[in-house]
């Protein structure tokens, strides 16, 4: 009585090494061949196995592909392996042996890595452990494009005797083309989720080598050593080179809110023309202003290097959460930064933001309070450079700029104490999940502190920005507080259910784009 496992393996191009990998596999009662595009002989090899069913679907990253041939598996029990391992005969007289009634247990046994002919025992290529034998009801891979693995929580991992051969690479060609995929993999994967530069680059590239060549014996296996250990550096290298270059790329969508005071908005305006690095778009969230606010931004939308959008709503009194749901519903970019009409930006604001950009993160600025004398200065002369020393400044360490302050400063911070959305930025991903700003709140007040806590409350975490995104706060007499106190109710409401979503929130607004 045949066991109930299924074989599952990835290919594309895999001619070199699959007959001696379903040679192996012979005994076993299924294998599931999920191709992503072989233009070789990859497919005429597997057809001639009676226990081989092709399954054919574009690359999605290795993590997914790997769950979507177990999806195929007819069989509970699912044996993963590669197109270039080979099971010894041992190995599988092993599995097909195994008591398999408990569906906790994961198993795991020894590969022996080989480049070319030349078994590898050095370059971190010894004692390599895989984990490859599970049961599908009970855990699955994770979804990573590269480097994914079986997840084990709560599992118990039995180890093996038998082992497997893995012909990792015949030629130096094929080590420099499994780095260029790989490394693009690992960048993509973690984009704004790791941080890197050119001299962490270095640094991991010199231990790398370091490490693979001289700690894990590289130089005993001759031109073999040196070859695996040089390309394992380089593809250090350029993971974080690759993935630096990522982290500098990111789409984003500037809402500036306004009503009725085109003097400060012009001002605004213009220092979001001189970012170093320019947003994506500019979108006015105006909620209800005059005619002559329209006129004023269909003018400096002339003078703008990129598009300048205008998303009015009719005055029907303060509806601050509306008029940012509308404008945001506008955007295009990956990431939205929001201010107030009154927030001059400093020339780097938003190389601040995309610096300190995380994904599972929203990002909270700080502000540069600004006396009525220098706030009138701004708008007779337009957006002019202001320093920490300047007169008439409070606040005057949050007028400071400094990447490197901001890297030791910028800290995760729990609640929502301090909140302003006159300084925010946000990924589009987590205000989609939370359906933007509730539409319940009219009138000042609380609508971002409750909006905050529905990020929160989703597992999307805050972080303060400390030096960077410098924003001043022209001075403006402050707005009516009468709506105040059901605005708080509000507020304590989504702080006691716990609230994620909002029903009266963005979504609707989609439809209007």
């Amino acid at each position: 009585m045949s066991q109930p496992i299924s074989v599952t393996i990835l290919t594309k191009n895999s001619q070199q090494h699959l007959f001696s990998c379903l040679h192996s596999l012979q005994r076993f009662p299924e294998i599931i061949v999920l191709d992503n595009g072989s233009t070789d002989e990859t497919m005429a090899i597997a057809a001639r196995y009676p226990n081989v069913r092709i399954v054919q679907h574009t690359f999605i990253g290795f993590g997914p592909l790997k769950n979507l041939a177990a999806q195929h598996a007819s069989h509970p029990w699912v044996l993963s392996v590669d197109s270039d391992e080979v099971l010894s005969p041992q190995l599988t007289e092993e599995i097909l042996q195994l008591d398999l009634r408990d569906t906790h247990k994961v198993y795991s046994f020894l590969r022996h890595n080989f480049y070319g002919k030349k078994h590898i025992k050095a370059c971190g290529w010894d004692n390599d452990y895989v984990l490859r034998l599970y049961h599908k009801g009970t855990t699955r891979f994770a979804d990573l494009p590269v480097h994914e693995y079986i997840i084990t929580d709560g599992l118990q991992v039995q180890a093996l005797r038998g082992t497997m051969d893995h012909y990792s690479f015949n030629s130096i060609s094929q080590l420099i083309a499994k780095m260029d995929q790989y490394t693009t993999l690992f960048a993509k994967e973690k984009r704004f989720r790791k941080r890197s530069s050119p001299a962490i680059s270095y640094f991991k590239w010199a231990f790398s080598l370091f490490r693979n060549y001289v700690l894990q014996r590289g130089f005993l296996y001759g031109y073999e050593g040196m070859a695996i250990s040089f390309s394992n550096a380089n593809g250090t290298f350029y993971k974080y080179m690759k993935l630096h270059e990522e982290n500098q790329r990111l789409g984003i969508s500037l809402v500036i809110t306004t009503y009725n005071w085109k003097e400060a908005l012009g001002t605004v305006l213009r220092s979001a023309f001189q970012q170093s690095e320019l947003p994506r778009e500019i979108i006015v969230a105006d909620d209800g202003s005059r005619e002559d606010t329209r006129a004023l931004v269909a003018q400096l939308a002339k003078e703008s290097p990129v598009p300048v959008l205008h998303s009015w709503q009719e005055d029907l009194g303060f509806r601050a959460a509306e008029s940012r749901n509308r404008a945001i519903a506008m955007a295009t970019g990956e990431y939205v930064v929001i201010i107030d009409g009154d927030m001059v930006l400093h020339p780097d604001f938003l190389k601040g933001h995309r610096r300190a950009a995380r994904k599972g993160y929203f990002t909270q600025g700080k502000r540069v309070l600004l006396s009525p004398e220098l706030s009138q200065k701004l708008f007779s002369r337009g957006p002019s450079p202001i320093s920490p020393l300047s007169s008439g400044i409070k606040n005057r360490f949050n007028a400071t700029n400094s990447p490197f302050l901001s890297r030791l400063f910028s800290k995760d911070k729990a609640g929502i104490a301090s909140i302003k959305s006159c300084n925010m930025g946000f990924w589009m991903e987590d205000i989609v999940r939370v359906n933007g700003f509730n539409e319940d709140f009219v009138g000042w007040g609380r609508e971002d502190s409750e909006f905050a806590i529905r990020l929160l409350n989703s597992g999307t975490k805050r972080q303060n920005l400390a030096f960077g995104g410098v924003a001043y706060h022209l001075h403006h007499q402050e707005n009516s507080r009468q709506s105040l106190a059901a605005n708080d109710a509000l507020l304590e409401k989504a702080i006691s259910e716990k609230s994620t979503f909002c029903p009266n929130g963005i979504d609707k607004h989609f439809h209007k784009k």
